[in-house]
């Protein structure tokens, strides 16, 4: 009796603290990430694939580290950053967080157009709607209920396992492809360096940092929840990447594999999901690509406004009402306007748009986490929790990796 009480106990405690590493990782399966994921299966077949195991393990510590932080100090990173670091580190910060994710906002917006343009509704109708729906579930919604809607949504990703499964990749070649890297001349290739940083930047990207910070701070999660947050951050990371591999083996199978190489907008992404839907294969992309933009349309303005006011000092959350906390939902709003507003822009390449915000994520990854692990590691600040030997040495490779692919992309730009 005793064990299935303690059991129930620990079921009960994970329920409570489940939302913010699910919901922060799962965000990565966005419009921005889904392009970027097919069109690394569509251009270069099984040869991305490798990146996956890397990048689940600097995922989980990344994130594990950002939700430490926050349960154990009660604090945003920006937060943490300007009492740390100062103001002034703290505004140019910003203002570079706040460049970065509203390129990502628009990528956002451009998968709702894409997707809705595939049932034949113009750009025009569609996103001043569904921005005014983001705005809503929000701003009048409570935390728990925007947590729920949000939660909900995260699980619609399974069918990409479906369809990766029904498109009967050459497994054998998929999986010695996930644990063995290609030829080294590859990553003398422009393009396929930039497919690199991009995969790694839609996974691991800035903002996912302040947000799940700042979320397991707004619900409450402290050092005694700890642990339980800890498994709701490693399901959520092991989930998405789950999902971003069968995307990429989902379109090596049908467009690799049948001469398609090229992604110029939701249509040909579509046709990865043919040998699931058949001629319907369409309907389910645009689907599932509705969902996970309106999802991350909503999770990353949001993100932006909670790391923005926290860094220079303004009230913020969800729980709080508009007028408690008006440059919070102010720049929320704002976001959201100017973000839909950019894709009105008449003949905007929408796929290039998003694949462009994962690169420019992948190169700023390296200075948020050299933060990051400066503070972690501070014993003042977080006492016995500071990082062990093993999660500095996986954060900082990560850091040296990420730092070092972007500069060789950018000296393959300047050698032409």
């Amino acid at each position: 009796m005793k064990f299935l009480k303690r059991w129930k106990t620990r079921i009960l405690l994970f329920f409570a603290v489940v939302g913010p590493g699910f919901i922060t990782a799962n965000v990565d399966n966005d419009a921005n990430g889904i392009f970027t994921y097919s069109l690394a299966g569509a251009k270069f077949g099984h040869m991305l694939l490798w990146t996956m195991i890397p990048v689940t393990l600097a995922l989980i510590v990344i994130q594990e580290i950002a939700a430490r932080m926050g349960a154990v100090t009660g604090k945003g990173l920006s937060d943490l950053i300007r009492e740390e670091f100062g103001f002034r580190i703290t505004f140019f910060m910003m203002i570079g967080i706040l460049i970065i994710n509203f390129g990502n906002v628009v990528g956002e917006f451009a998968g709702i157009a894409g997707s809705l343009e595939l049932f034949g509704l113009r750009k025009y109708y569609t996103v001043p709607i569904c921005a005014l729906i983001v705005w809503l579930i929000v701003v009048k919604g409570q935390y728990k209920t925007v947590e729920k809607v949000f939660l909900a949504a995260s699980f619609f990703y399974i069918t990409y396992i479906f369809a990766g499964v029904i498109a009967k990749p050459a497994w054998i070649d998929a999986l010695v492809a996930t644990i063995k890297p290609p030829q080294k001349d590859m990553f003398l290739h422009q393009d396929y360096l930039y497919m690199v940083i991009g995969v790694v930047g839609t996974t691991i990207a800035p903002w996912m940092q302040f947000y799940l910070q700042s979320s397991i701070v707004e619900k409450g999660v402290t050092r005694r929840q700890y642990k339980a947050s800890q498994i709701d951050v490693i399901s959520g990371c092991i989930f998405t990447d789950v999902v971003a591999w069968f995307i990429i083996v989902a379109c090596a199978a049908t467009l690799y594999v049948h001469g398609y190489h090229n992604i110029a907008d939701a249509k040909d992404a579509a046709q990865a999901l043919r040998p699931l839907a058949g001629d319907y294969a369409y309907i389910l992309f645009a689907v599932g690509l509705f969902n996970a933009s309106l999802f991350a349309a909503s999770i990353l303005p949001l993100s932006t406004a909670y790391t923005v006011c926290e860094g220079l000092g303004f009230e913020s959350g969800v729980g709080k009402r508009f007028s408690e906390a008006p440059v919070f939902y102010w720049l929320y709003t704002i976001l959201i306007v100017a973000g839909a507003g950019v894709i009105l822009i008449p003949n905007l390449p929408l796929v290039k748009i998003s694949i462009l915000s994962q690169v420019v994520n992948g190169i700023a990854v390296p200075p948020v986490l050299i933060f990051m692990l400066l503070l972690v590691n501070k014993k003042e600040l977080m006492g016995e929790y500071v990082n062990s030997r093993t999660y500095n040495v996986i954060a900082w490779i990560t850091t040296v990796v990420m730092t070092v692919l972007s500069v060789a992309w950018f000296w393959t730009l300047r050698a032409g």
